[in-house]
């Protein structure tokens, strides 16, 4: 028996309330996301990119449709239920890096598993080993401000990886990076997703940074569809 999608969707709508009527964002989203996985979604701006991240995500809710994680549905369970969900499963890392400016690279990656209840030795040593793969171990007790913004995205990503979750939810992750740190974020999120069998749906305005994943999806009209190849071969 094969083993199900680390991410399953199915036929989900969400809409929001405006003057001039609803604004159907989705109309029958339908998405399986393999273990290990790289995914891009790709969609012209306003398109409902970032709503699909939230409701895959569980931070917002569909109107209509299931969602499933590894088999398991999550549509109707309780808040509470979806926030150990979140906490257990799912790594988050958006376009601007969200660090605690108190605190330093080494706390921000630790907070998760202490907000868990998890213990600080155990943390503080999963945290050094990711400040580890995300090259920044000479930054560990430097404050956010005091690190360059690829340095503070590198930084959300360990964050993002605390709790070892499945699967890793980003948007635009390098849409406030220069070229050359914004690959290198990439790079290292695409070596992560291999070693760690790490599923990541990663919205992206870069064509080129979506080329590189295993597939790309475009968001048009509420609805998913297959990219052609951004580059063909010649």
């Amino acid at each position: 028996m094969s083993e199900p999608a680390i991410l399953a969707a199915r036929d989900l709508h969400k809409a929001f309330a405006s003057p001039a009527g609803p604004i159907r964002v989705l109309r029958g989203v339908n998405l399986e996301v393999g273990r290990g996985e790289m995914t891009a979604v790709v969609g012209a701006s306003g398109s409902g990119k970032t709503t699909l991240l939230q409701v895959l995500g569980t931070l917002d809710a569909p109107d209509r449709g299931e969602l499933f994680f590894a088999g398991r549905r999550l549509t109707g369970l309780a808040e509470s239920e979806l926030a150990g969900h979140r906490n257990a499963n799912i790594g988050f890392i958006f376009q601007f890096h969200h660090l605690l400016p108190e605190f330093t690279a080494l706390e921000n990656v630790m907070m998760p598993g202490l907000i868990a209840g998890r213990s600080r030795k155990e943390m503080r040593s999963r945290a050094l080993d990711l400040l580890a793969q995300v090259e920044l171990s000479h930054r560990s007790e430097h404050r956010s401000g005091e690190l360059s913004g690829g340095e503070q995205q590198r930084v959300a990503l360990a964050r993002a990886l605390i709790m070892e979750p499945a699967l890793l939810l980003a948007d635009e992750p390098t849409g406030n990076l220069d070229s050359a740190s914004g690959g290198r974020v990439f790079d290292l999120l695409r070596e992560l997703s291999r070693t760690r069998s790490l599923a990541v749906v990663m919205v992206t305005h870069n064509m080129e940074l979506a080329s590189a994943m295993d597939r790309v999806l475009t968001l048009s009209d509420g609805l998913l569809a297959r990219s052609r190849p951004l580059f063909p071969e010649p």
